[in-house]
């Protein structure tokens, strides 16, 4: 069919007006289209979101419940490893990783103060009981070893360690304690090839620092022990052992200053903390600073009446300062406690019962000087003593009228 020119000029104005009136179309709806679009996006996201939440693997649970005691540690709250460590140990007994972290807990606590001690011993049951439930576990096995090494026990420690090496060669708590029992054993070269070891490893760095530490001193590298134990408090600040041993460290190089910060640091962690006062009154006396010694040593003794380091160390500042009466006083307190105390007489403190008899006798107190020093022979029978003290029998020239009974 043939279109004249009249139909097909209508026919291309047809054409021509259907883009504008999609235009307009377009431009009509295009705020309710935008909204749409977003809308549609903002689904998208939460979809995405929700189905990337369900394919991300969670967090696995802290199966070994163990979170609290490694938090409490890392922040230098062994209370708190002990208790959350207990905690674990009280629902699944003997668990040997629980059991690993609660006996170095115990073990670094009992350095914090002078009436922990006997968190060595526990620490040691807390072991058996491990090794007892699970002798072939490697954690097991170093947390006996750590024990059996701060109990003086060397050769027992290094052949537990051993042990656990063999169960786990790359288990680093095992090899830091055979190195502390190379060192104990004399073979500080093994020790230090040990310890170099363990503290590359990722795990235990501020107790393969430590270990290291106390070996470097062992062997005379009384610097280098020292930079090394700065590099375990940057890991942990709060450990105050760790603040012991680098003053302890300080004073092998005759830096007074340091030691005296580290005991300072101790205090700031533990307000009540009479170990670090006796350590500075000890230093006091090094540097001759004695009135400032006595104030210190004299609070320790408030503090702790029962220990007789407390005392024995008072007494010596007053021997100094040649306040024989409150020296002789203050060693007579020292050697009652540890005589009520059933210190074994090997470990008792000579200068408690001697320098009490020399301060009788400067204050011309015969029959005190003659009742200790017959003390001191009858302690004597017990067993052979490091250090002896005997008079001519005729006894000291300032109390030529007592003779001295033996002992029978």
């Amino acid at each position: 069919m043939q279109l004249t020119s009249a139909e097909r000029l209508a026919v291309l104005m047809l054409i021509n007006r259907r883009p504008w009136s999609a235009r307009r179309s377009r431009r009509r709806f295009s705020a309710p289209l935008t909204l749409l679009t977003g809308a549609l996006a903002g689904i998208l996201v939460l979809a995405l979101g929700w189905l990337g939440g369900a394919l991300t693997p969670k967090p696995q649970p802290d199966l070994s419940g163990l979170g609290d005691a490694q938090r409490a540690f890392a922040g230098g709250d062994l209370d708190g490893t002990v208790e959350a460590a207990e905690r674990v140990l009280a629902v699944t007994p003997g668990q040997p990783d629980a059991a690993l972290m609660m006996v170095r807990a115990l073990i670094y606590r009992s350095y914090t103060d002078w009436d922990r001690a006997a968190d060595r011993k526990r620490a040691l049951d807390v072991a058996r009981a491990a090794i007892n439930r699970a002798p072939d576990s490697a954690d097991a096995q170093a947390a006996y070893a750590f024990a059996l090494h701060a109990d003086g026990q060397r050769l027992a420690a290094f052949n537990a360690a051993e042990h656990a090496l063999q169960i786990q060669p790359t288990h680093t708590m095992a090899r830091v304690v055979y190195g502390l029992a190379y060192a104990g054993l004399g073979s500080f070269d093994r020790a230090l090839i040990q310890l170099q070891q363990a503290v590359k490893a990722t795990d235990y760095q501020v107790d393969a620092l430590r270990a290291l530490a106390v070996v470097q001193s062992d062997a005379g590298r009384y610097r280098d022990a020292a930079n090394t134990v700065d590099k375990a408090i940057a890991l942990n600040w709060g450990l105050i052992p760790l603040h012991f041993e680098r003053a302890l460290y300080a004073l092998q190089i005759g830096d007074g200053g340091a030691a005296s910060t580290a005991y300072l640091r101790v205090l700031a962690l533990d307000s009540e903390n009479v170990k670090a006062r006796l350590r500075l009154c000890e230093l006091h006396s090094t540097l001759r600073e004695f009135d400032q010694a006595i104030r210190t040593c004299t609070e320790v003794t408030e503090r702790a009446p029962d220990w007789s380091a407390g005392w024995h160390r008072l007494g010596r500042e007053y021997f100094l300062l040649g306040d024989f009466p409150s020296a002789q006083a203050a060693f007579n307190r020292c050697s009652t406690l540890e005589s009520m105390q059933n210190v074994a007489p090997a470990e008792r403190t000579f200068e408690c019962w001697y320098l009490q008899g020399q301060a009788a006798a400067l204050n011309n107190d015969c029959d005190a000087l003659w009742a200790t020093y017959r003390e001191f022979q009858i302690m004597a029978l017990g067993g052979p003593l490091a250090q002896t003290w005997v008079y001519p029998p005729e006894g000291p020239p300032n109390c030529p009228r007592a003779t001295p009974t033996p002992p029978r």
